[in-house]
């Protein structure tokens, strides 16, 4: 990646297999905005060849992830956005629900004219693309649900807004061990790679936001507490990548196990990683890729 790479809102500039990425935009009518349920929606589109719509992670936005966004179009035609009042998009205080999320993913598509594509879902964009998956599964051509959960009997993902109620040094001890369940003192002590990738992930718990910022994300997260697909996973007919990291303390291996064990198509694949295992181990990207791929 050029520089630095954002991650929930937050700087990795230590991630060499990221460097070099960069977002093209192809021209201005791809940075624009697009309409659904009474919200005004940001998005980009960068790349060329199949079609991918990439769902983010809780708190982030387009500009927070254009690194590993780039990397995806120099392999697809990509469609990336901020989701309801977040980055450029509209805010609302009205509260959402997973349902609607996943018609603004298909909002956006109708759109574009993407009548069938292919969709990564990052964490809390995986809970999104399950909605997407399920309530529309005929224009999925291949999906990709990296370190995220199902809900409900598959599990559910650490809720992020206990953290809130903690003190902030308490919150950043516990923000870190969650992003990776190996990032305890002793560890970050004697790894200072892994402990400078700490300090960058966990200033997204523990630094002051714009009061806009916080209520966005707190609609957000309300959202994210009623998430629960797991009984209709087995509508989801297409070739299905579940990706997890082998440390990570939000959404653990198990939980996309289960996934997995829902899907009539589906594989689990684990990283050497936690929550950011993307960022972490080499092998992660180029093996999204390659899935996503396949014809």
């Amino acid at each position: 990646m050029t520089g630095s790479f954002d991650v929930g809102g937050r700087r990795l500039d230590r991630t060499p297999h990221l460097r070099g990425a960069r977002w093209h935009k192809r021209t201005d009518k791809d940075m624009a905005f697009f309409t659904s349920g009474g919200t005004e929606l940001y998005f980009e589109v960068a790349g060329s060849g199949q079609k991918l719509l990439f769902l983010n992670g809780t708190g982030a936005t387009v500009d927070n992830v254009k690194p590993i966004i780039a990397l995806l179009a120099d392999h697809f035609e990509v469609a990336a956005y901020d989701q309801r009042g977040l980055g450029r998009t509209t805010f609302s205080d009205t509260p959402y629900t997973m349902a609607d999320l996943a018609g603004d993913a298909l909002a956006l598509t109708d759109h574009l004219g993407w009548t069938k594509f292919r969709l990564v879902g990052l964490s809390f964009g995986g809970m999104v693309a399950q909605e997407v998956a399920v309530s529309s599964p005929e224009r999925l051509d291949r999906l990709a649900l990296l370190c995220t959960s199902s809900g409900g009997r598959g599990g559910a993902s650490y809720p992020l807004q206990n953290l809130a109620a903690m003190e902030p040094d308490e919150r950043a001890g516990a923000s870190a061990i969650l992003v990776d369940t190996r990032f305890t003192d002793e560890w970050l002590t004697a790894h200072d790679g892994d402990r400078a990738l700490a300090a960058l992930l966990t200033q997204h718990f523990t630094t002051d936001k714009p009061e806009l910022v916080r209520r966005a994300e707190a609609l957000q997260l309300q959202a994210r507490a009623g998430h629960d697909a797991y009984e209709r996973l087995p509508r989801i007919s297409c070739p299905t990548l579940v990706a997890a990291g082998r440390y990570d303390g939000i959404a653990p291996v198990a939980n996309g196990a289960a996934i997995v064990s829902q899907l009539p198509n589906g594989e689990l694949q684990e990283f050497d990683g936690g929550h950011v295992f993307f960022a972490q181990d080499p092998a992660a990207v180029p093996r999204i890729i390659e899935f996503l791929a396949i014809q």
